[in-house]
C-alpha cells in the first residue's frame, strides 16, 4: 500500500512513521508513506500557501492553487483510490472505515490547517472527508498519523501475528476482553482460573462474555449498531 500525505508542516510526521510497527512495515516494503511539503508547490512569494477569506472573518484559508498544484503533480505518477481531506466536519473515523481503507492500494491524505481549505478543492478533488473526533486540532498531521497507523497495521504481513488485528476492540462492534500475563499471582491478585485451564472452547466463551459485558458497561452505543 502507498499513502501520500500533503502537509504544511511535514516535520510533524517524521517521528510517527519512524518507529515500531509502521517502521517495520516500511522496512519490509509492505507500506510506503511519503510526506510532501505543500510549500514546494506554491508560486507565491515567501512560499505562501494561505490567505484571508473572502467576505471577511477571523482566520486564514489554505489557497486553492498550491493544493491543486500538489494534487495534480502527485496524480501524474499515482492513481489514487481516495483523496482524503482531514477535517473536523468529515465523517467520524472508526474501525469499519480503517478496514475499508486497508483494502485500497493508493491513498492521498491532505492535512488541513488554519480555517480549512478553499471549498473548490473539496468540491472538485476530494473523494472522502474524515474526522478523528469531535474536537479541533492545530492541523491534520496528527489525524493523518492516526489513520496511517490504524490502516497500516491491517495490511497482511505488517503484524507478526495477523489474527491479533482481527481480535482488536471494535472489529466486531465489541470491546476487547480483559487480558493477563505472567505472573499468575501478584500481591494476591490472581489470573482468572479459566484462562489457566487449557480448555480453549471455554476460554473463548469467557472472552466473548467479557467482551459483551465490558461493552455494555463502557460503550452501550456500540451494541445499538449490532441491533
Amino acid at each position: 500500500m502507498k499513502i501520500d500525505i500533503i502537509s504544511v508542516v511535514p516535520g510533524l510526521l517524521e517521528s510517527p512513521f519512524a518507529h515500531s510497527i509502521m517502521k517495520r512495515a516500511k522496512d519490509k516494503g509492505i507500506l510506503e508513506v511519503n510526506v510532501y511539503n505543500l510549500r514546494d508547490y506554491t508560486t507565491y512569494p515567501r512560499a505562501q500557501v494561505d490567505d484571508y477569506q473572502f467576505g471577511g472573518g477571523a482566520g486564514m484559508v489554505m489557497m486553492i492553487e498550491p493544493l491543486v498544484n500538489a494534487i495534480e503533480s502527485l496524480q501524474k505518477n499515482t492513481s489514487y483510490d481516495e483523496v482524503i481531506f482531514l477535517t473536523p466536519d468529515g465523517e467520524t473515523f472508526n474501525q469499519k472505515t480503517a478496514n475499508t481503507l486497508s483494502l485500497k492500494n493508493n491513498l492521498l491524505l491532505i492535512c488541513g490547517h488554519y480555517k480549512g481549505i478553499d471549498q473548490r478543492v473539496r468540491d472538485h478533488f476530494i473523494t472522502k472527508e474524515i474526522s478523528i473526533g469531535d474536537y479541533v486540532l492545530s492541523g491534520g498531521e496528527i489525524a493523518a498519523a492516526v489513520i496511517v497507523d490504524s490502516v497500516g497495521r491491517l495490511i497482511p504481513g505488517v503484524l507478526n501475528n495477523e489474527t491479533s488485528a482481527l481480535t482488536d476492540s471494535f472489529q466486531d462492534n465489541l470491546l476487547s476482553p480483559p487480558v493477563y500475563t505472567r505472573p499468575e499471582e501478584f500481591r494476591g491478585w490472581k489470573v482468572p482460573e479459566i484462562l489457566l485451564s487449557g480448555n480453549h472452547v471455554k476460554i473463548e466463551q469467557w472472552r466473548e462474555e467479557q467482551s459483551l459485558l465490558r461493552t455494555k458497561e463502557r460503550r452501550p452505543d456500540m451494541l445499538d449498531e449490532i441491533d
